[in-house]
């Protein structure tokens, strides 16, 4: 199971930081480093840094966007210190690894971690089921990429550690790239319905992928979804045809 968790980092500047990650991630049996438009190379100081996890670091992915490096994962976590204008489905830590090690049973699942000095972008949130927060001390809680990576990653290890060999997930829950493409099809659809304005489309998705995210909805339920949109798109096409055809 811990195979299929992806710590994956973002526009990371720091070489020795990545080594650092891979140390922590060793450390706790995990593996699967993923660098998303990192700002800088793996070189001799991430090797150093690693303490002996280089083989994390050689065997470490790159992608150029988020979305390339979860379209096969079924559970994005986006791991966060700031507070946003728009509360996200939330986790504590003990919950996130819980669920990572019930739902990486079945799929990939991801850790998402931001840049050092700014986190994640709302936008890569966004793209994230749930947003988990470290409740470090509120009078001091500078952790760096590191220290929150081990934090995480200890958390999983603990939950799969105290997991049972019958634990099953039963739902089936659609991977990234499906569910971005019924994200895709509904904005499509307000638009073709004139609920959203090009022009001004306001944070009507923003809301919408915030209410789809607190639902998760299965993969059947997500199909029913795309059935519900392509009938809506059908229907005004054919009210268009019959309205130019009542014109001539």
């Amino acid at each position: 199971m811990l195979d299929n968790v992806r710590i994956i980092l973002i526009g990371t500047s720091h070489p020795g930081n990545i080594g650092s990650v891979a140390r922590a991630m060793k450390t706790m049996g995990l593996s699967n480093l993923v660098l998303v438009s990192p700002e800088c190379e793996v070189d001799g100081k991430s090797i150093a840094l690693s303490a002996g996890a280089s083989d994390v670091l050689k065997n470490h992915q790159r992608f150029a966007t988020l979305d390339e490096a979860i379209a096969d994962c079924g559970l994005v976590i986006g791991a966060s210190a700031r507070p946003r204008t728009l509360d996200w489905p939330m986790l504590d830590p003990r919950e996130m690894g819980k669920k990572v090690v019930i739902e990486g049973a079945k799929y990939p699942v991801a850790l998402v971690f931001g840049r050092e000095n700014s986190g994640l972008t709302n936008d890569e949130l966004y793209k994230c089921h749930f947003h988990v927060f470290i409740p470090a001390n509120p009078a001091y809680s500078s952790l760096n990429l590191a220290m929150a990576v081990q934090t995480l990653c200890y958390e999983v290890r603990m939950s799969f550690l105290d997991s049972n060999s019958d634990v099953e997930l039963q739902e089936e829950y659609p991977l990234a790239h499906e569910l971005e493409g019924m994200f895709k099809h509904l904005e499509e659809t307000l638009v073709d319905t004139r609920f959203i304005v090009p022009a001004h489309p306001g944070l009507v998705m923003t809301k919408l992928r915030r209410f789809f995210n607190r639902a998760r909805p299965e993969e059947a339920e997500l199909r029913m979804w795309r059935g519900v949109f392509s009938s809506i798109q059908k229907s005004l096409i054919s009210a268009k045809a019959t309205s130019t055809k009542d014109k001539k």
